[in-house]
């Protein structure tokens, strides 16, 4: 009850309404943009604080590693599901996006643990950094992977009926270089390293002088983004709603599976609550911005009616309003 009765969840919950009821409420494009972009260099700028605090060490490295399995593993099991109820390019589509993250369920989330008090690390932004590129990599195998198959040597008849085997033509491979670098250099991604960066190395001395970009905004810009989400959300339903329900299934079951695993994983690293929380968080969310974008590239023959539907109008309000004090219960009752 405490997170719904928070005034950036309420702001999102107003969205989902007001574009259940078609209103023409609506953020103008530049604000949208403005409003990502502050939240992005405001994330990477508090990560960066707290990781200067901290420092480098093997409880850091460790939830780092954790981070980038996760990602890996994520898309992995996503795929092998997926791919019994979809096409190959679709499965992996949507493994992918499931694979990375929500950067804005993790801002929300942030929120929530200071909210109520709970301790994290800043090193828990580098990881959601770092989860992106793995969920991409395994998307591009697949998809190779399964353009190979669709290029599966044919049988023609020659010679008087002789049984001759040929290449089919398939269609080329999408090179991962070309991939990782458009991952990389993408806006948003390098605005949240870049702000990282710049937060580590000016330490103390930068966090006191930003304090009012960076902390004393933060809250009203969340909720004025929230706001657009919401609207985004209820406009996104019909997406989701055309996905067969063994799609919805996976949107809704997933994360919470992906979650509990991201909390076993927590507890055998010894990491505290506030971390735990962080990494089921990631591990639950998935991409609906940067992931997408780049899949559109990628994997042409997915629909992005799946990979983005599902991301933004299920998985994303759950994780929203239940997924995120839910899972913080769950990190303080099994790490304490």
């Amino acid at each position: 009850m405490h997170t719904l009765l928070d005034p950036a969840i309420l702001f999102f919950v107003f969205g989902v309404l007001a574009g259940a009821l078609r209103s023409n409420l609506d953020i103008p494009e530049p604000i949208k943009k403005f409003l990502s972009l502050y939240l992005l260099m405001a994330l990477g700028l508090k990560g960066g604080f707290a990781l200067a605090q901290s420092g480098m060490n093997p409880g850091v490295a460790a939830g780092l590693a954790a981070a980038v399995f996760m990602a890996f593993l994520v898309p992995a099991i996503g795929y092998l599901l997926l791919r019994r109820v979809a096409s190959r390019f679709d499965a992996a589509a949507v493994a992918a996006s499931y694979g990375s993250v929500s950067a804005v369920t993790f801002v929300t989330a942030t929120q929530y643990l200071d909210n109520t008090g709970t301790a994290f690390g800043g090193h828990m932004t580098a990881a959601m950094v770092l989860m992106e590129s793995p969920a991409i990599i395994m998307a591009v195998l697949l998809a190779n992977a399964a353009r190979q198959a669709v290029s599966a040597p044919a049988v023609v008849a020659t010679n008087g009926g002789a049984a001759v085997m040929t290449a089919g033509a398939g269609a080329p491979g999408t090179p991962i270089g070309r991939i990782l670098h458009e991952s990389f250099t993408d806006g948003a991604q390098l605005l949240l390293i870049g702000a990282m960066v710049i937060g580590y190395f000016s330490g103390e001395a930068g966090k006191a002088v930003m304090q009012p970009f960076a902390g004393d905004l933060f809250k009203g810009m969340l909720a004025f983004f929230l706001l657009d989400m919401g609207l985004m959300v209820a406009r996104n339903f019909d997406l989701a709603r055309r996905a067969s329900r063994w799609l919805l299934v996976y949107a809704t079951v997933a994360p919470v599976v992906h979650a509990s695993i991201a909390l076993a994983l927590a507890a055998a690293l010894g990491m505290g609550a506030g971390d735990a929380t962080l990494l089921m968080v990631l591990s639950a969310s998935a991409s609906y911005i940067v992931v997408p974008a780049v899949l559109r590239t990628a994997i042409p023959e997915a629909n992005p009616a799946l990979y983005f539907g599902l991301s933004l109008g299920v998985t994303f309000p759950l994780n929203l309003l239940i997924g995120i004090p839910v899972y913080a219960a769950a990190a303080a009752w099994a790490l304490g």
